[in-house]
Formats: C-alpha cells, sequence, structure tokens
C-alpha cells in the first residue's frame, strides 16, 4: 500500500468510537490502538471508550486532543476520552452513543469482552456501522463467534491467518456487504531501531550493558525475552532450551552466555520463575540467567533489544506478538514459535516465492509447509497441537513446540558471527519498513483509513426488521476441515 492521506479539516473528518483499553495505558491493545488514533488524527476524530479493569478515572470524559495534536504532528486533533471500568455497560455505551453521534464504532480485543455492545447491535447499526479489529490467533475457526462477527459490517484481522479465520466463521452467511481487511500491528519505527556505533545512543547504550549484563569481553551471546509471565508465553521451555544449549558448550563458553527476561518473576497466571531457574540453572550456571523486572521506557528496552543476539518467543498462542515486531524494528533476529500472527513476521514464502498466504487448502503454515523465510527469522514448528477450552473460549488449538527445537536455534543463531547476526536483524528491519510487510504506524494508519472509507462508501443503515425463510436455515456445523 502506497497511499497519502489529505490532511481533513476538524468538521469534515468522520467520528469514530473506539472502544478498547484506555489508549494511555501500557497494554498491547492500548499501544497499538493508540497509534492508530494519532496516525489517523489528520483523517478522523477519535472518541475513545477507555476501558480497564477499574478505572481510576471513572465517570470522566477527558480532552486529550493536544497531546494527540503534538505526538500526530498537527495542530487540530480530536480526541476525547470516557472512563469507564471494564469496557462499559450497556447504559454507558448508549449514553457515550447518543451524546457523541459517532460516524462508525470500532471494537478492538478478543470479542467475548463486547457482548454487551453485539446485544446492542440492532439499535446501534440503524445509525452507525460497527468495525472490529479482531486478534484471533489459531483455529478451530470459532464457530460459537459467528454472531458477534456476523454484528459486523467491517472485519479487519491482524494477522493473514486471522482474516482467513474471520471468513471461514461466516463461510455460510452473506457477506457481500461486509468489508474485510488485513491490518497488521504496527510501530513507530523511530520507538525501536538499530544503534550503529556512530549513533547519538551508542556509548549511552554501551554503559547500560556493562551496567546490567557486562562488557563484550565478559558477554559475547545475549539472548531476550520481553513478554508476560503467563502460561501461553512458555518461559519455562524456553528456559530449559537456554540450559541444554548451555551444556552443548564447553563451560568457559558458556559461562559468557546470557538470557535476559524481561518479565515478572513470579506471576498466578504463569509460575514462579526463581525456581524455575534455581532447578535448572543452580550455581554453576546462576549468572547465565537475568531477570530484568525493573520498569523500562522506549529507550531502555530499544537499549536491551539492540544488546540482544536474538529475541525469543515461543508462546503456543498468539494473534501477533507486539514483542517480535519491536525486535524486528531494532534489527534483531528473532526465535519464535510458527503459529498466529509471528508466521507473518517471519515472512514464509509460497512455492512461487510469493509470501504465504493462508487459503483453505492451506489455512496454516505451523506444519512447515513451507520452510523459506526471511533470514531474520529462526522458526520453531509446533510438535503437538491439543484442544483448550472455557466457557467463554469453548476450543481453541494450543500449539506447543519442542524445547529440544529451540535449543537447535539457539545453537544455529550462535554459531553464526556477531556481524552476520547483524546484518540478518538489519534485513529484518528493511523489510518491516517496506510496502509488502508495513509493519509501522505509518502503514496500519493508512490500512485502517482505507478500510474505515471503504466501509463507509457501502455501509447501508440496519433495517428494522429483517425477513427470513426458517425452512431455510442452514445448520451450524463446519463445513471446512477441522483439523489440519
Amino acid at each position: 500500500m502506497n497511499k497519502s492521506f489529505k490532511h481533513l479539516p476538524k468538521d469534515k473528518r468522520k467520528k469514530i468510537m473506539l472502544i478498547c483499553d484506555d489508549i494511555r495505558v501500557h497494554s498491547g491493545v492500548a499501544t497499538v490502538a493508540k497509534e492508530i488514533v494519532i496516525a489517523t488524527s489528520h483523517h478522523f476524530n477519535w472518541v475513545n471508550v477507555a476501558g480497564a479493569i477499574q478505572h481510576p478515572e471513572k465517570g470522566k470524559r477527558l480532552d486529550i486532543s493536544a497531546d494527540t495534536s503534538k505526538h500526530a504532528g498537527i495542530e487540530d486533533a480530536s480526541t476525547f476520552l470516557y472512563c469507564v471500568d471494564g469496557y462499559g455497560t450497556s447504559q454507558e455505551i448508549q449514553n457515550i452513543f447518543n451524546l457523541e453521534k459517532p460516524d462508525a464504532i470500532m471494537l478492538f480485543t478478543d470479542p467475548r469482552y463486547f457482548t454487551h455492545v453485539f446485544n446492542m447491535e440492532d439499535q446501534l447499526r440503524k445509525l452507525a456501522p460497527i468495525a472490529y479489529l479482531n486478534i484471533w490467533d489459531d483455529y478451530p475457526a470459532p464457530r460459537y463467534n459467528q454472531p458477534y462477527y456476523e454484528a459486523c459490517d467491517l472485519l479487519m484481522g491482524i494477522s493473514k491467518q486471522t482474516v482467513q479465520i474471520n471468513k471461514l466463521v461466516l463461510e455460510d452467511v452473506d457477506t457481500s456487504k461486509k468489508v474485510f481487511r488485513y491490518v497488521p500491528h504496527g510501530l513507530e519505527s523511530t520507538h525501536y531501531f538499530p544503534i550503529a556505533k556512530n549513533h547519538e545512543q551508542y556509548d549511552e547504550m554501551v554503559k547500560f550493558r556493562n551496567d546490567k549484563i557486562g562488557s563484550e569481553n565478559e558477554v559475547d551471546f545475549v539472548l531476550f525475552f520481553n513478554s508476560r509471565n503467563i502460561r501461553r508465553k512458555s518461559i519455562p521451555d524456553a528456559m530449559v532450551a537456554f540450559r541444554a544449549f548451555l551444556d552443548s558448550l564447553p563451560l568457559e563458553k558458556a559461562l559468557k552466555c546470557r538470557f535476559i527476561l524481561h518479565t515478572e518473576i513470579v506471576s498466578p497466571h504463569g509460575t514462579d520463575l526463581s525456581k524455575v531457574a534455581e532447578y535448572l540453572f543452580g550455581e554453576t550456571y546462576e549468572e547465565c540467567i537475568i531477570f530484568s523486572t525493573q520498569k523500562l521506557d522506549r529507550k531502555g528496552l530499544n537499549f536491551l533489544y539492540n544488546i540482544a543476539d536474538a529475541q525469543v518467543l515461543l508462546t503456543s498462542n498468539e494473534g501477533w506478538g507486539l514483542t517480535i515486531t519491536e525486535a524486528i524494528l531494532a534489527g534483531t533476529p528473532i526465535i519464535a514459535n510458527a503459529t498466529g500472527g509471528m508466521q507473518d513476521q517471519m515472512r514464509f514464502e509460497d512455492e512461487n516465492g510469493k509470501w504465504f498466504e493462508p487459503s483453505p487448502e492451506v489455512p496454516s503454515n505451523h506444519r512447515g509447509t513451507y520452510k523459506k523465510h526471511g533470514e531474520w527469522a529462526f522458526p520453531v514448528y509446533p510438535t503437538s497441537r491439543s484442544i483448550q477450552g472455557s466457557p467463554p473460549t469453548p476450543y481453541i488449538y494450543d500449539d506447543r513446540c519442542a524445547w529440544e527445537d529451540a535449543t537447535e536455534r539457539y545453537k544455529e543463531i550462535y554459531n553464526l558471527s556477531r556481524e552476520e547476526r547483524k546484518a540478518r536483524g538489519l534485513k529484518g528491519r528493511e523489510w518491516a519498513l517496506s510496502e509488502e510487510a508495513g509493519f509501522t504506524a505509518k502503514h496500519q494508519a493508512e490500512r485502517v483509513i482505507e478500510a474505515f472509507d471503504s466501509l463507509f462508501k457501502v455501509w447501508e443503515p440496519r433495517e428494522d426488521y429483517e425477513i427470513v425463510n426458517a425452512t431455510e436455515q442452514k445448520g451450524k456445523y463446519l463445513n471446512h476441515k477441522l483439523v489440519y
């Protein structure tokens, strides 16, 4: 995509009511949502129904237009927040809708959080279309979400796989008036970037490294993990793989390797990583594991990405994998499980040399159907799949990879020269910035604008009544392959 969307006067812009995390917080959803709001503020006016578990500013309407203008580099952004607990109640949504009179509603995160909105769709869609930025990460296609997807006029998917899942869920539904789009996550490319020796931050980064990790003479190989301590992130597997990697080296070389874990040490949603480290590394390798629990700003995180020889993420479910994007933009190679949106970021090639596009025949590359990928990527393929579930998510695959395979990827990167690692990482950044990939805030904004503009051209208000022939209603069985 190479489009330039002109600056529209404030009174000529469509207003979008965005229901998601408060865009001021530091969740993955909020980070991406903020990038979208800022980068599209010249084209749309925004109202954020600013969700949180328990919002400390509940009930307030906040004008953050000046802050948006500053970050967007314009003078007339319009961004308002309505602070709510959770994602608001039906009454709160209705009240905000009536006050603001948006031209469209946009939902962003797991659909189960928006049941109260979908239950109102017959009212809302008489006046405005509903758009959904879907983060769904794996098969089988969630047919239990069909009523939610049916209630949407625009379905955006953060990965190519998610777009395919959207279509599979709606395969027995008339979608002629719906808009489907691929909108991968994008970040501001100046936030995460390679720091070369001639860069003004290089000396500061070297001091940071020497203080936190050790000099390049003391430590010559660094792996980095940056994500939450929750079960699906498979942190213990990454640690076991690292122990096996250390055991494959002569002791003097092993002691010059480090694995930095930037996460909570103990989490009720994950495990006690200190106990895992104590068991796996003992006294011999205890210096090889570094826990980073201090909250870091973007500069500090970018330092860690640049210091690292590879970013590791073996998560068994992942809609996208934002820290993988951060690493690629920083020019750092990635070791990642070939599942969900992480597949997109590895740029697997099909038999024609084109970027892999999921289809009903090959809906995912988790089996390694296509082996060729970007030089910056070191994929680990799932070796087992199990159906997981809960009442709101009755079934979804859990794609688990073998830690032994991760060990082999660690070895593969270790055996490259430092110069080769960096060269491969820089190729990843070059591709992420390209029009083909477009994993930047600018590209993401262009995709969102194009998607909404296309929606506004075809959208028609919902009728008061829908006439159906009950004898022709299809059963809710799977028409596509359950297992791939």
